[in-house]
């Protein structure tokens, strides 16, 4: 009906301007009623698609396998806890001079700038990953964390690294025998530490802390900042690195403690997701 009445208009309007119309309405072309669309059908058979995606997306989810936290390659994010950029504007990179370098850390040495030793950032920052990466592990199943370090000028600061993450630390003197004999010296059956972070491997310049040749005899891995004039092959997992100045330790230790809070509060989120 909308096209034949288009059509008349069409031709009365052309012979009034003077001029003969030939326009005819085409056989073929059938004007159908239009049908009004049923809203409510359709959104009936919207919900129900949806209804049916929300079921099987329910059931594939409940057919994934559970994910292997041990496997996962970076299952805390540790990797982007630190960048290379921030271990250089710390001053990471810079060891002590030539003349006290340990023939074992060469292998971490870039090179030298007026006989001071310079590490090499892109080694570092990848031990560095993989040491935060046992400490995660270790604070996701509940593990005791033991902060040591002998520096005066920089013990405050793992001290307060130790409470902000809920662990412990130990700044002081090192009593001998205090993880080989801890059954005698506290008077009963003692838990150890699951792990011990050394902000510094170092008593004095050439005396190594006591605590790391114990750890290694009660088998407990240990996670070490060595300098240029350290010995790494008694630490579990070393990253070499300046261990003396304080802009340098604030950033192991904020590292450290990030790390350990993100993985304590992966586990509550695990555990809420479970239960």
């Amino acid at each position: 009906m909308l096209a034949r009445r288009t059509v008349q208009w069409l031709s009365q309007y052309l012979h009034r301007a003077g001029t003969t119309s030939t326009l005819q309405p085409r056989r073929h072309v059938q004007s159908l009623p239009l049908e009004q669309p049923n809203f409510r059908q359709s959104s009936s058979v919207f919900d129900s698609v949806i209804r049916e995606s929300k079921d099987q997306t329910v059931v594939r989810s409940s057919e994934l396998p559970p994910v292997d936290i041990l496997k996962h390659p970076d299952y805390f994010g540790v990797k982007k806890l630190f960048t290379v950029k921030e271990m250089f504007q710390c001053g990471v990179h810079l060891g002590h001079m030539g003349g006290t370098l340990n023939e074992r850390m060469q292998q971490f040495i870039f090179g030298k700038r007026f006989n001071q030793l310079i590490f090499d950032l892109d080694i570092t920052a990848e031990y560095l990953r993989d040491a935060l990466n046992v400490l995660s592990h270790i604070s996701y199943r509940g593990g005791i964390v033991l902060f040591v370090c002998r520096d005066r000028q920089n013990c405050h600061i793992v001290e307060q690294t130790a409470i902000d993450c809920g662990e412990y630390a130990h700044t002081r003197y090192w009593t001998g025998g205090t993880l080989t004999d801890a059954t005698n010296i506290f008077g009963g059956a003692t838990r150890l530490p699951d792990v011990l972070v050394f902000l510094s491997t170092m008593n004095s310049i050439l005396e190594q802390h006591i605590a790391i040749e114990s750890a290694a005899i009660v088998n407990i891995p240990t996670v070490g900042i060595v300098d240029t004039n350290c010995n790494p092959n008694l630490i579990t997992y070393p990253v070499p690195g300046n261990d003396d100045s304080p802009s340098a330790i604030e950033f192991y230790c904020h590292v450290f403690k990030t790390a350990i809070q993100n993985a304590k509060q992966r586990r509550l989120d695990d555990d809420r997701m479970k239960s």
